[in-house]
């Protein structure tokens, strides 16, 4: 049964302006989201994974409406969001940010934090529901922490109330930047868990913005694979990890430590060379060719689109598909039968 679309981006472009000096001209420009296009369905949790600089947290910001898109369209249940009631859209879709801290106004308590949403949107809010709220994400007794300001709290305890707050208008969809990574493992564990349960509660889904491989196998349905402003693969979150196409997702998911002390493949021959090239001024046709060990001539004059190379699997490498039909090919066999299982 095919799943409602709740948002999707098309040929959806940020840059940001680059400048000599505060009044000169443009004179280029940080290509941070370069012609995504992305479907995110209701009840089906979506990752977005990449190396840092590779535009997922700009790609986030633009989709939850922080940030104006350079050209594209954003859409919500089928109607553009530059077209739409704002308030109604901001209502619908919520952040969660990477720090807590910064994420929260220290000269306000946690309950005046967790109030706001209902007072920008004119909705009443009595302290039995304040109460709820603060209840809901692990901070108890509630009467205790909703006086309290964000640095008398711990890193977990911020990330509770900043998960408070994004729940609070009981929205549809959920865009979380890294909701994990400041933390400690125990305390990863707990948000993690409180994240399913709150899922459950409130029916949302989640779109979270990570590098980690275990937060996208225990919480997303399906992932995204950015590289440079572009989406490289897409697919369900088994089949990338377990059978992945691009020589990019390859890469990135045999960077990651196995658990095994023994094991130092990951650091004495790294599965991925080379510095990412600058976003102001990407290489011409596939922006990953300059460190791929599969590029041919043809990756320089032509930009990859998204194919399918599965069931709701694709991938933008011409060559890979190429190879597929053709056997596989040497080098992607090697790398497949070399690579650590994720399953």
């Amino acid at each position: 049964m095919s799943k409602t679309s709740l948002l999707v981006a098309k040929k959806l472009v940020k840059y940001f302006p680059v400048r000599g000096s505060l009044f000169s001209r443009v004179q280029k420009y940080v290509k941070a989201v370069d012609g995504v296009n992305l479907e995110i369905r209701e009840g089906e949790n979506l990752a977005i994974v990449g190396e840092s600089g590779c535009g997922k947290t700009t790609l986030g910001r633009t989709l939850c409406g922080l940030m104006e898109p350079t050209s594209g369209d954003v859409e919500f249940l089928g109607s553009s969001v530059q077209k739409s009631n704002r308030r109604d859209f901001a209502r619908s879709v919520q952040p969660i940010f990477q720090d807590p801290y910064s994420a929260l106004n220290p000269r306000k308590t946690v309950r005046k934090i967790i109030a706001k949403p209902f007072k920008v949107h004119g909705i009443h809010c009595g302290e039995e529901t304040l109460e709820q709220l603060v209840e809901q994400v692990g901070l108890t007794p509630p009467r205790t922490f909703l006086d309290r300001y964000p640095h008398e709290l711990s890193g977990g305890q911020r990330q509770r109330v900043v998960m408070a707050r994004a729940l609070a208008l009981k929205p549809r969809l959920i865009v979380a930047d890294e909701p994990v990574s400041g933390l400690d493992a125990t305390v990863q564990a707990q948000i993690l868990g409180l994240m399913r349960s709150l899922q459950d509660t409130y029916q949302s889904t989640y779109t979270i913005i990570t590098h980690d491989i275990t937060l996208v196998k225990s919480m997303c349905q399906r992932i995204a694979v950015m590289y440079l402003g572009k989406m490289v693969e897409l697919g369900p979150t088994k089949e990338v990890v377990n059978n992945p196409y691009h020589p990019y997702t390859l890469s990135l998911l045999r960077s990651f430590p196995s658990g095994d002390p023994d094991e130092r493949g990951w650091i004495d021959s790294p599965p991925i060379s080379g510095e990412v090239p600058s976003p102001i001024d990407p290489p011409s046709g596939c922006r990953f060719r300059t460190r791929c060990p599969l590029a041919v001539a043809d990756c320089a004059a032509n930009e990859p689109v998204l194919e399918p190379c599965g069931k709701d699997h694709y991938v933008a490498c011409p060559v890979v598909l190429r190879t597929k039909k053709e056997g596989l090919g040497e080098w992607l066999t090697r790398q497949n039968s070399g690579k650590r299982s994720f399953r």
